[in-house]
C-alpha cells in the first residue's frame, strides 16, 4: 500500500489554496444520540458530526463523492477515550472532518463484521492492530488508510507516528487532486484482501469417513505454544500479555482426551501442557490483572508479568476465564483455582456487570473512571488503584497496615513504572497484587498463620466497601450483546452443574442468573414466527440481526443448559437455531460457516473465520456444536457439516496449528468419535441401581463403590470436563419434548423408557451401543 507521504507526492501546491472549501454546500449534523450503542452516544457532544453507518450515509459519500472516514471502537476502551478527547472534541479536527469527509462512528461490538473486514486490512498493512481503529474508504468502500490512534492537537508523538490533523489534510488534499491513484491503490489492496479470505475455502478435499484432521498437528501446535510460553510469569507473549482462554482451555483438555491423543503428543507433554496452563491460571490470580478485592479480571496486562492491567472488564473474558478456570481446578484440584471460579461467577451474578431489569449480562465495565465524587477529568484504573497513604490511613493499626502492604505489594512510591505511565496517571498509586502467602508473612512478622488469613480477608472486604462507597465507579457499557451473553449462560450452567454438590446454594444462584438471561433472549430477542435472532438490545431490541457468533454462542448456551437441567425444551431450541444457522450463513459446499447472513450491500467483504483470538472463533464453537448436537440428536448430518467445516479451515490449520486451538479440538472429537451417554427410565426399582463411584469427578481407582441414587449419577457425570462426550437423558415425562425427541432421535424410539425396567445407563461409541453397569465404565 503506498504510504501518505506517497500518495501526496507531486501535489500541485497552488490546488491546496481551494481545498478548505465546503463544495457542494454539505452540512452534516452529528447523530450519534442517536444510536443505541453507549459508546456511540458517548460522542454526541463532539463538534465532529458523526454519521451512522447505514445505506443513506454510504450514499451521500458517493453522491457528494467524498472519503470515508470511520472510527471503530467500544465503550471500555481506554485509547478510544483518549482519541476523542484529544482530537475529535477539537473544533479544527470537526472543521477538516465536517467539511472534506463523511464521518462516521462505529461500535465495534455492534458490527463486529465491519471491523473485521478494516481490521484485516490494517493488520496487513501496518503489522499491527487495536482500536481505536480508523480507517479512509473511498465511497466504494475500499480502504486507502488507516491506523489505530493518531495523536490529536497539541499532543505529544512519538517519532515516526503522524499527527492526526496533519493526516487529515494530507489525506484531504490527496483525494481532491489524485483521486484516481487513490481508487487504483484501493481497488488493489482490496483484491488482496479478498484473496487473503477466500484462502483455503473453494480447495478443499474432503475425505471420506470421519479421519478428516491429521491429530499430528495436535503435537506441532503444542510444540509450538510450549515454545511461546514464558517459563517465569506465565502465558505465552512478552507485553501486552492476554489470558488466550482458547489457548489455555486447549491445553487443559489435552490429557483429557483418550490414548491416541496421548500417545501422539506425548504422555509427558500432555502433563506439561495441564502445567502451563495452571501456572499461568495460577499467576493470572494472583496478579494485578485480576481485581484482588472486588470480582472479575481485566482484558489484558500491560506488563508481561501480570502486575498491571489495561483495567477494562469485559463480559467475554469473565465468560471464558470462568469455563477454563473450572476446568483446571477440576484437573488440579487446586483450591486457589476454585477461589477464583467463585470470584468470577460472583462477579457475573451480580450488578453492575449483571443487569437486573432484563436478567442479562451487560457488555463491559471501562477502564477509566473519576478518582473521587469531585474530579470532573477520568483516569485510567483510578477505581482501582492505592496510595500507601490510603492503606495507611485505612489501616492505622502498624501491624494490619504491614500485613496489608506486604501481602499486596503497596509501595510508599507505587509499584508502577513510570514507563508503563505514559499520561502520568498513575504516579504514585499501586496496583494490587498477591506479592507474598500469609504463611511467609506470619513467619516474618511472627504471627500466627491463621491471624494474618483472617486479617487479610477482613481487609478484602474493608478496602472493597471504602472503594464502593467513596470512588465513582467505572462506566458501564449496559447493551446486552447476544454472543457474549450466551458464552456466560454457557459458563455459569458448567459451573453450577460442576459444583451442584458441594455448594447447593451457589451452584442453583448460578443457574438461576443463566435462566433468566437465556429466557429474556428467547422472548425478546428471537422472533419465532420469522425464526429472527436479533444481536443487540438497551433498553429496546435493536434492529440489528444477529451474526453466526450470536447464534453459534447461544447453541453452546443452550446445550449447556440442557446438560444441566436435563430440560428437553433448551435442546430442542438449540436444534432449532442450528437449523436456522445453516440456513443463512453455511457457505457454498458447506465449508464452514461466514459471519454475516449474506453479501449485505454495506459491506466489501463476506469473511469466514476459523481463528481464535481472545475469543473462539464462530467456526470452532459451531463444530463443537454440531458434534454434540450430531451425538445427541443421532443426526450423522450435524456430524458431517461439523467434520466440514473443521476442513474448511484445513490450509490454515496445517500452516499456524497453534492458532486453532478451537477446531483442533473439534477435530480430535471428529476423529474419535466421542462417547454418547443415554440415561433411561428411573431407580425406582432398586434391583437395577447402578453402582458408581462416590467421587466420580476423578477416575483414581482406589475410591470405594457405592450405590447412588439417579441425581448422584448425573451430578457424577456433570463434574468431570467430559471432552468427547454427551449425556442424554431420556424420560416419557417430558411430554410434548419427548415427542419431538422421538422424532428426532432415531434411537429413542427403540427403547422402553416407561421406567419399569428401573435405571439403565447405555454407552455408544464406534458405531454401537451397549448397557453398562458401573458409571466409571464411561469415564
Amino acid at each position: 500500500m503506498a504510504t501518505i507521504e506517497e500518495l501526496a507526492n507531486g501535489l500541485d501546491a497552488s490546488y491546496r489554496k481551494i481545498l478548505n472549501k465546503n463544495e457542494g454546500g454539505l452540512r452534516l449534523v452529528n447523530r450519534a444520540a442517536q444510536s443505541s450503542s453507549p459508546y456511540v452516544c458517548g460522542h454526541a457532544n463532539n463538534p465532529v458530526a458523526w454519521q451512522d453507518w447505514t445505506p443513506a450515509t454510504l450514499a451521500l459519500a458517493k453522491q457528494h463523492n467524498r472519503l470515508l472516514f470511520v472510527s471503530i471502537g467500544y465503550a471500555a476502551c481506554h485509547w478510544c477515550h483518549v482519541m476523542e478527547r484529544e482530537s475529535f472534541m477539537s473544533q479544527e479536527v470537526a472543521d477538516i472532518l465536517n467539511k472534506n469527509f463523511i464521518p462516521i462512528k462505529i461500535d465495534r461490538e455492534e458490527r463486529p463484521d465491519i471491523d473485521a473486514i478494516y481490521m484485516n486490512y490494517i493488520q496487513a498493512t501496518t503489522g499491527g492492530g487495536g482500536w481505536p481503529l480508523n480507517v479512509f474508504l473511498t465511497p466504494d468502500l475500499e480502504p486507502v488508510f488507516g491506523g489505530t490512534y493518531f495523536p490529536g492537537p497539541g499532543a505529544s508523538h512519538e517519532v515516526g507516528s503522524v499527527p492526526f490533523i496533519e493526516l487529515l489534510e494530507k489525506l484531504r488534499d490527496i483525494w481532491k487532486t489524485q483521486e484516481q491513484r487513490c481508487r487504483d491503490n484501493a481497488k488493489e489492496i482490496t483484491a488482496k484482501l479478498r484473496r487473503f479470505a477466500e484462502e483455503g475455502v473453494h480447495t478443499q478435499h474432503l475425505e471420506s469417513g470421519p479421519n478428516n484432521m491429521d491429530l499430528d498437528l495436535l503435537e506441532e501446535a503444542y510444540r509450538l505454544i510450549a515454545h511461546q510460553y514464558d517459563k517465569q510469569h506465565g502465558g505465552f507473549s512478552k507485553a501486552p500479555k492476554f489470558p488466550t482462554s482458547p489457548r489455555l482451555q486447549f491445553l487443559l483438555n489435552l490429557s483429557q482426551w483418550p490414548s491416541p491423543v496421548t500417545d501422539i503428543v506425548g504422555r509427558e507433554e500432555c502433563v506439561h501442557a495441564v502445567s502451563m496452563a495452571t501456572e499461568t491460571l495460577v499467576k493470572i490470580a494472583r496478579g494485578g490483572i485480576r481485581d484482588q478485592i472486588g470480582y472479575g479480571i481485566s482484558r489484558y496486562s500491560v506488563t508481561k508479568d501480570w502486575s498491571l492491567p489495561h483495567f477494562e472488564k469485559m463480559l467475554y473474558d469473565q465468560a471464558l476465564l470462568l469455563n477454563v478456570y473450572l476446568d483446571a481446578y477440576t484437573i488440579s484440584g487446586q483450591p486457589e483455582l476454585l477461589g477464583v471460579v467463585y470470584d468470577i461467577a460472583t462477579y457475573l451474578t451480580q450488578p453492575p456487570i449483571y443487569d437486573i431489569g432484563t436478567g442479562c449480562f451487560s457488555s463491559s465495565e471501562d477502564a477509566d473512571s473519576h478518582p473521587s465524587q469531585h474530579d470532573v477529568e477520568a483516569r485510567e484504573g483510578a477505581f482501582y488503584v492505592w496510595t500507601h497513604a490510603e492503606i495507611l490511613s485505612l489501616f492505622p493499626s502498624q501491624q494490619e497496615a504491614n500485613i496489608i502492604t506486604r501481602f499486596y505489594n503497596i509501595k510508599p512510591h507505587g509499584n508502577i513504572s513510570p514507563k508503563n505511565d505514559p499520561h502520568d496517571e498513575l504516579h504514585n498509586q499501586n496496583v494490587l497484587s498477591i506479592a507474598d502467602t500469609p504463611k511467609k508473612i506470619a513467619k516474618d512478622l511472627g504471627l500466627n498463620e491463621a491471624d494474618v488469613y483472617a486479617k487479610i480477608k477482613a481487609a478484602r472486604i474493608k478496602m472493597r466497601d471504602y472503594r464502593e462507597q467513596n470512588r465513582p465507579r467505572p462506566a458501564l457499557d449496559n447493551k446486552i450483546v447476544v454472543s457474549w451473553n450466551g458464552l456466560a449462560i454457557a459458563a455459569l450452567a458448567r459451573a453450577s452443574a460442576a459444583l451442584i454438590t458441594a455448594d447447593p446454594t451457589s451452584a442453583n444462584d448460578w443457574l438461576s442468573t443463566a435462566l433468566n438471561a437465556a429466557t429474556f433472549i428467547n422472548t425478546s430477542l428471537w422472533d419465532a414466527d420469522s425464526k429472527t435472532l436479533y444481536r443487540i438490545h438497551r433498553h429496546t431490541r435493536s434492529n440489528i440481526k444477529a451474526l453466526v457468533d450470536d447464534y453459534a454462542a447461544l447453541i453452546t448456551a443452550c446445550i449447556e443448559l440442557y446438560n444441566t437441567t436435563f430440560n428437553l425444551t433448551w435442546l430442542r431450541w438449540a436444534d432449532e437455531l442450528q437449523t436456522r444457522q445453516n440456513e443463512l450463513f453455511l457457505a457454498e459446499g458447506s465449508l464452514g460457516f461466514y459471519t454475516t447472513e449474506s453479501h449485505p450491500t454495506d459491506l466489501l467483504l463476506r469473511l469466514k473465520q476459523g481463528m481464535d483470538s481472545a475469543e473462539p472463533s464462530a467456526n470452532a464453537l459451531s463444530a463443537h456444536n454440531l458434534l454434540r448436537l450430531g451425538a445427541l440428536l443421532e443426526d450423522e448430518s450435524y456430524v458431517e457439516l461439523a467434520r466440514k467445516t473443521i476442513a474448511a479451515f484445513e490450509t490454515e490449520i496445517e500452516q499456524y496449528p497453534a492458532s486453532f486451538p478451537g477446531l483442533l479440538s473439534a477435530g480430535i472429537w471428529s476423529v474419535l468419535g466421542g462417547k454418547r451417554v443415554m440415561i433411561v427410565g428411573d431407580d425406582v426399582n432398586k434391583a437395577k441401581a447402578v453402582k458408581v463411584k462416590a467421587e466420580a469427578e476423578t477416575t483414581r481407582q482406589d475410591l470405594p463403590s457405592t450405590e447412588l441414587s439417579l441425581e448422584s449419577i448425573l451430578n457424577a457425570l456433570r463434574r468431570t470436563t467430559g471432552v468427547g462426550r454427551t449425556v442424554l437423558r431420556v424420560t416419557a415425562n417430558d411430554g410434548e419434548d419427548f415427542a419431538w425427541l422421538k422424532k428426532r432421535n432415531r434411537i429413542i424410539g427403540w427403547l422402553d423408557v416407561s421406567g419399569k425396567l428401573g435405571l439403565r445407563i447405555l454407552l455408544c461409541e464406534k458405531g454401537a451401543c451397549r448397557e453398562v453397569q458401573r458409571v466409571e465404565e464411561i469415564f
